[in-house]
């Protein structure tokens, strides 16, 4: 059951009415806002499930790509016997290396262990040994910082453009990871769907909030943007194609191609 989330992450007090003893987080970028778990929210929650005898489960999907300051703390270094801590180097080097990690409470270490077996077997060795030589060898911390640079030119280039092409349009979320969120002006419930379909008439991709909700609530009207596979150029080029859509003008534009993804 999806629960609340605002500017200082998930809602604890949603969360018990619930009577759930478990729930997946990710404290340190949440997807799809791009807000922080704050601190005391983070409390409550540890307190909640030693209350409750249930489990957090911390999705630390990004965390690694933080770009204004240092990467956030992780849940589990608060609570080791309440939270299981899951990662992957699918953001940071390839989806197609299908390797992760978790980091469970001993309590939970047999019957995830049994449940792995029981489900794929093992993962491949060699792509094990190969990341193991990469993270010792030390080139993976360099591969971080190259990457991360390169994604905050990305994102200065998304704040940039926003700020010179529709400046009425709120940009919020972390500088972090691979997206933010854009925030159209005025509270049209048709807003959303008007700006994605005029963009992709102008062959830019862009992507709706209302995809990421249980309700599929079109206000209020916001839009996900991605820049993490989009080469800064384009994502000056496509933000000037659409710059009138998200400002809310009618006017009609000249058609520029644009990326194909946000």
């Amino acid at each position: 059951m999806p629960v609340p989330v605002d500017e200082q992450g998930i809602d604890v007090r949603a969360l018990e009415a619930t009577g759930a003893r478990a729930v997946v987080v990710t404290p340190a970028h949440q997807w799809p806002t791009g807000v922080v778990l704050a601190p005391e929210r983070r409390l409550a929650l540890i307190e909640w499930a030693t209350r409750r005898d249930a489990y957090v489960v911390e999705d630390d999907y990004d965390a690694e790509f933080r770009y204004d300051r240092e990467p956030v703390g992780a849940l589990q270094g608060l609570a080791a016997d309440r939270v299981v801590s899951i990662g992957t180097v699918s953001k940071s080097l390839a989806p197609a290396l299908r390797i992760g990690w978790l980091l469970c409470p001993p309590a939970l270490t047999a019957p995830i262990t049994a449940t792995k077996l029981r489900t794929d077997r093992g993962s491949p060795t060699l792509d094990q040994l190969a990341l193991a030589r990469l993270v010792e060898s030390g080139r993976y911390d360099r591969h971080l910082r190259r990457m991360r640079t390169t994604y905050a030119a990305r994102r200065t280039a998304l704040v940039t453009a926003l700020a010179a092409h529709a400046p009425e349009v709120r940009l919020t979320g972390l500088a972090a990871g691979f997206h933010a969120v854009a925030h159209l002006p005025g509270a049209d419930a048709d807003a959303e769907r008007t700006v994605v379909d005029g963009a992709r008439a102008r062959s830019v991709g862009l992507y709706g909030m209302s995809v990421c909700r249980s309700n599929r609530a079109t206000a209020p009207p916001q839009l996900v943007l991605g820049f993490g596979d989009v080469g800064e150029r384009a994502i000056m080029e496509g933000i000037a194609t659409i710059g009138d859509l998200l400002a809310g003008a009618r006017r009609p534009g000249r058609l520029v191609a644009g990326p194909d993804r946000s």
